[in-house]
């Protein structure tokens, strides 16, 4: 024994920073998420003995642990540190089984932040694990793979389409995507008008028309008009023009107060980053777990710089608040700190209000002190968080609230208007909302005099699609999935094809319409939003310990089999035995269940056949007919092979080539899913991987390309100055003469001596002509210092991927800069 303590946690940057934190007398080692889980080609799951799952250690994991058993064998004592959830909970559940430690001992701490004091605290008070919510994930798993297992096949087999998956919370995601586009499909707008009357009683103001007659013109959910035409309008209009006489009928002016947000909990969080980031759900718990795990500040050493990011609680701990209000008076004032400290109640209290909420580990870490420590990503987010914090447990804003009423014979306008008297929170929350204009002062009774009168036609508009922010936030409301399920989910639709990104807004695919059709259709309560939450209320009751996880699994899975056992099969033509999605070193295909009895198979995606389209070759006047490749729809000869015309059947920007003078530049798909724009003329070879502008280049003549998130113009001509992408043609040639034998150094020569080796600097400009996967990972690794583990979890690869991924961006990297270096 080494008399050393091992500390077991998750994430690779997390045991750097806690090693640093614990010294010498400490291992830290990471299992990099779970290292045990349900078998991936079988069910996993012994459906005679109460669902009991059936763990094995996965492949690209058996070295991890393996690796851990060898520190715990030299370890005096050994702590697990994983995350403090339910997933975090079954981690260190599976480590200690594998390690063949006692779960019932104390060997388990809690890190709710990851800093000097927290840390050092909790390894002093280790406490057994806690079985129910081992419980509660293990449910969670079983219940996951039984639908998973059983139904993905059969849409996989329903639609003849690969790699079709159906999830409990998944599919109920899905459903309010699809509902809110056939809203939208099926919205008839509705015409409305409204009037606006410019009036003076000593000073100027606009007000609108609010009631003919006692009637409002619009009422509050601006769902019933009273003005529903233009002829409405302009005789309404006529009719306000009569009037003789206006008085101001009364002026109403109140105080309103405007109370501090909570702080963030996990899906206020990904709301607010949507909104004021512009940033996905994926994106913003990335960024927060680099927060939670800790940054190297310099002097003061690696700290978590916000406690952990998964938690459905507003609760905030009495040391916090002490921090917070003594902070608040020093840095803003005595007129921003309320008597009392903000206290904040959840939507649901018990086992969800086992965490703080988000806050910052010292509020004295200020935004701008760290700043020069955080990359780009994570200083915004920091900064956010901070804000929300500082502003929850701060005064509320006073608004001087005014409204003014009009009247003049059957008609009543009305004017509304605000002052900010005192912004209370809103000093470091900021103004997120658009405020109402000040209203001058007028008296009660005075007459007014109608100076100018303007109608405005309106339509009602379809309900906005679902953004990240706005399906995260519909999915708490309805009790479906928990904070550490929003951004997988969200992901998951997005990899299955579901979905698809329209700017922010998540439009469900024609794909994704028809998978969910048919599982409302086939599995209605599987999809049922009120089922769904159902089951997540008895999993909390699973952590609780009110509730045996089994009976939870059972609950779920008769009626699941029951709708399962309805389902229409595709027979074989054969026997008459039903057909089964196999899988084979060639993919996946549909064979027979009465195998080996019957050997029929038949290909589990169908060929299509060519249509015609009613067009004539313009080569050889054959018919023209659509086929489908590998990269999608295209448009071919019905005469081939004699006669080989093709042209791209795929959307077309409008612009013409700037290469051939005839073609235009439409839009393709690569293999790999991403976009790229080319010629639609046959032998044309114009190709850019970045949207076409109709700006041309000043030097060349050729179009531009917008590049990057900040859409720098490029030129797409490979012969300009200015090309968008790394010049092959200007390379050197390689050996003697371009071809010739490679020059050998003689035995003995001095070797050149090498330059200095390029650094990050002089590498991160030709990171554009990387492939996306390539350039998220070299940026993180090489840019922001991110351990090549957790980049590879971040962007969901392994670790052995990720290696590869790295190296192949480097050696690309190198090459174009020394390609740069000797052009130069």
């Amino acid at each position: 024994m080494s008399g050393k303590t091992l500390v077991v946690v998750e994430s690779p940057a997390k045991a750097k920073t806690i090693k640093k934190i614990l010294g010498p007398n400490y291992e830290v080692k990471a299992s990099v998420g779970h290292v045990a889980d349900l078998p991936q080609r079988d069910l996993g799951v012994d459906l005679e003995h109460d669902f009991e799952p059936k763990y094995v250690v996965k492949k690209e994991k058996q070295k991890v642990v393996s690796d851990l058993k060898k520190a715990a064998g030299k370890a005096e004592r050994v702590l697990l540190a994983t995350d403090p959830d339910r997933e975090g909970e079954a981690i260190s559940w599976h480590v200690a089984r594998l390690l063949d430690l006692d779960p019932q001992k104390p060997l388990r701490v809690h890190f709710h932040e990851i800093t000097p004091r927290v840390i050092r605290e909790a390894v002093k008070k280790p406490t057994p694990i806690d079985q129910n919510l081992v419980d509660a994930q293990q449910a969670r798993r079983v219940l996951d793979r039984l639908v998973g297992y059983n139904l993905s096949p059969v849409l996989s087999a329903q639609f003849r389409q690969r790699a079709l998956s159906a999830g409990r919370v998944q599919s109920v995601a899905l459903r309010l995507v699809t509902e809110r586009e056939a809203e939208i499909e099926a919205f008839v707008p509705k015409e409305y008008w409204t009037l606006t009357g410019t009036f003076d009683a000593g000073a100027r103001f606009a007000a609108e028309l609010y009631e003919i007659d006692g009637k409002r013109v619009l009422d509050k959910k601006k769902e019933n008009f009273l003005i529903t035409s233009e002829a409405q309008a302009r005789a309404v209009e006529a009719e306000v023009r009569a009037v003789p006489a206006w008085q101001v009928a009364a002026v109403e002016r109140k105080e309103k107060r405007r109370h501090a947000l909570p702080p963030f909990t996990t899906s206020t969080l990904q709301q607010a980053a949507s909104s004021r980031l512009g940033w996905g759900a994926g994106r913003t718990m990335r960024v927060a777990q680099r927060l939670y795990e800790g940054v190297n500040l310099g002097p003061e050493g690696p700290v978590g710089l916000i406690t952990y990011m998964r938690t459905d609680s507003v609760r905030i701990a009495p040391e916090a608040i002490a921090e917070a209000r003594a902070f608040i008076p020093e840095r803003y004032g005595p007129d921003y700190l309320p008597p009392k400290p903000n206290y904040y109640r959840g939507k649901k209290q018990g086992v969800q209000d086992a965490h703080e909420a988000i806050r910052p580990t010292s509020v004295q870490r200020r935004p701008e002190q760290v700043k020069p420590f955080l990359s780009d990503e994570e200083f915004k987010l920091y900064d956010l968080i901070w804000r929300r914090f500082v502003a929850s447990q701060m005064t509320p804003a006073v608004y001087d609230q005014t409204t003014i009423t009009v009247k003049g014979g059957k008609f009543t306008f009305r004017a509304a208007g605000s002052i900010l008297k005192f912004d209370g929170f809103l000093r470091v929350w900021g103004r997120d909302q658009q405020e109402e204009q000040p209203l001058p002062e007028v008296d009660a009774g005075a007459p007014a005099r109608l100076v100018e009168l303007a109608s405005e036609q309106h339509f009602t508009q379809p309900p906005p699609r679902y953004t990240d922010a706005s399906l995260v936030k519909k999915m708490e409301e309805l009790g479906i999935g928990r904070p550490s399920t929003y951004a997988p989910t969200i992901d998951t639709l997005e990899r299955r094809a579901y979905v698809e990104r329209q700017g922010r807004a998540l439009k469900p695919t024609e794909l994704g319409k028809r998978v969910i059709g048919f599982l409302v259709e086939h599995f209605p309560r599987v999809v049922a939003y009120e089922f769904t939450a159902q089951v997540e209320d008895r999993l909390d009751e699973v952590e609780e310990g009110k509730q045996a996880w089994p009976a939870v699994v059972r609950e779920f899975y008769e009626p699941f089999t029951e709708e399962l056992s309805r389902v229409p099969r595709k027979t074989c033509p054969v026997c008459g035995r039903p057909l089964e999605i196999k899988v084979s070193r060639y993919g996946q295909f549909l064979g027979c269940t009465g195998y080996p009895e019957c050997t029929y198979t038949e290909p589990l995606e169908e060929k299509k056949e060519a249509e015609p389209i009613g067009e004539d070759c313009p080569k050889c006047g054959a018919p023209l007919v659509r086929k489908w490749g590998r990269y999608g729809s295209f448009i071919a000869c019905s005469a081939y092979p004699k006669c080989d015309y093709t042209r791209d059947e795929a959307p077309s920007t409008g612009i013409t080539c700037p290469k051939c003078k005839e073609g235009e530049i439409v839009q393709k798909t690569s293999r790999r899913g991403k976009p790229y724009w080319r010629c639609n003329k046959q032998g044309c070879d114009f190709l850019v991987f970045d949207p076409p502008t109709e700006q041309t280049c000043p030097k060349c003549g050729w179009i531009m390309v917008k590049k990057g998130k900040r859409e720098v113009l490029k030129c797409s001509n490979p012969d300009c100055e200015d090309y968008a992408y790394p010049n092959f043609k200007n390379r050197p040639p390689r050996g003697k003469a371009g071809g010739g034998r490679k020059k050998t150094r003689k035995k003995g020569a001095a070797k050149k001596k090498a330059g200095p080796k390029a650094t990050w600097a002089d590498l991160e400009p030709f990171t554009a002509g990387l492939e996306e996967a390539e350039r998220r990972l070299v940026v993180q690794v090489e840019g922001e210092g991110v351990p090549l583990e957790q980049a590879a979890a971040n962007l969901g690869v392994t670790a052995e991927e990720a290696a590869k991924l790295h190296k192949r961006a480097m050696f690309k990297l190198r090459m174009a800069y020394g390609r740069a270096k000797k052009s130069a």
